[in-house]
């Protein structure tokens, strides 16, 4: 497995425990059936991921070869390529979140992620695979005009995955450590707000790994009550939409009735 993987996995076993002993939200007593039913669309979206390995690697040697991109015309070295590789693609990922909200058949395929009532650190990993393949299909272009090299990818997508298992997670931070990293990163306290009910709320704080796109583009929003946060879209809520087979279905149905 690549490095983000096994920091994946380190940081999911040891968020998950902590959130045992240090939960921001209480009363969470099936949080084993809860993890199981977002792991296991989290498989399926694996899957497709490692199907599309591939593409994504020819992609990065074509892109190479050719010497296509920013960080290749501007002729960066190994660090300066990869800071800048870094700001830029996240920068990017801040724009396909947003545009995932904004335009109606992606936010069909980006509301899977967004109808876990009970978030945790196990929801940052709620993804159709549909979103995944859209997600790859669109990156591509993005990784050519930045010039971005495979490992620098490696290394975003392993501080992206370790950021979004926190700022997910039903952990309890102290309100001055959340303060001091929400000067960079995303903390909690703002992707709590994030995944709120309320549609205002969840369409802002789109940020991935760095908190200072929202400020900067206008849609940081925090809370002081953050927890009378009622999590969820208001619909597909029931138990019935939560099991993987029907999360999977859900970009294709229309939003019941009967929640």
């Amino acid at each position: 497995m690549s490095s983000d993987l096994w920091v994946g996995l380190g940081v999911l076993v040891t968020l998950f425990a902590l959130e045992g002993f240090l939960p921001f939200y209480l009363g969470r007593e099936r949080r084993l059936v809860h993890a199981s039913r977002n792991l296991g669309l989290a498989i399926a979206s694996g899957a497709l991921g490692v199907l599309l390995a591939p593409l994504l690697l020819a992609t990065f040697r074509f892109g190479d070869e050719a010497g296509w991109g920013l960080c290749h015309l501007l002729g960066l070295g190994s660090l300066d390529g990869a800071l800048l590789s870094i700001l830029l693609f996240d920068l990017w990922m801040y724009a396909w979140h947003r545009a995932n909200h904004e335009i109606p058949v992606l936010w069909r395929f980006h509301r899977v992620h967004h109808t876990d009532t009970a978030m945790d650190c196990t929801t940052a990993l709620r993804f159709h695979p549909g979103e995944i393949l859209l997600s790859t299909l669109a990156n591509l272009p993005v990784l050519l005009a930045i010039g971005m090299q495979f490992d620098d990818f490696v290394l975003y997508k392993t501080l992206m995955i370790a950021v979004i298992l926190f700022h997910h997670s039903n952990l309890a931070v102290p309100e001055r450590i959340d303060q001091g990293l929400r000067r960079l990163i995303v903390p909690p306290s703002m992707h709590r707000v994030h995944h709120s009910v309320i549609r205002a709320e969840t369409d802002s704080n789109y940020g991935t790994i760095f908190s200072f796109w929202d400020r900067l583009f206008g849609s940081f929003r925090l809370r002081a009550d953050t927890r009378s946060i009622r999590f969820g879209t208001g619909s597909f809520v029931t138990e019935r939409w939560q099991g993987p087979l029907r999360l999977m279905a859900i970009p294709f149905v229309r939003e019941p009735s009967d929640g």
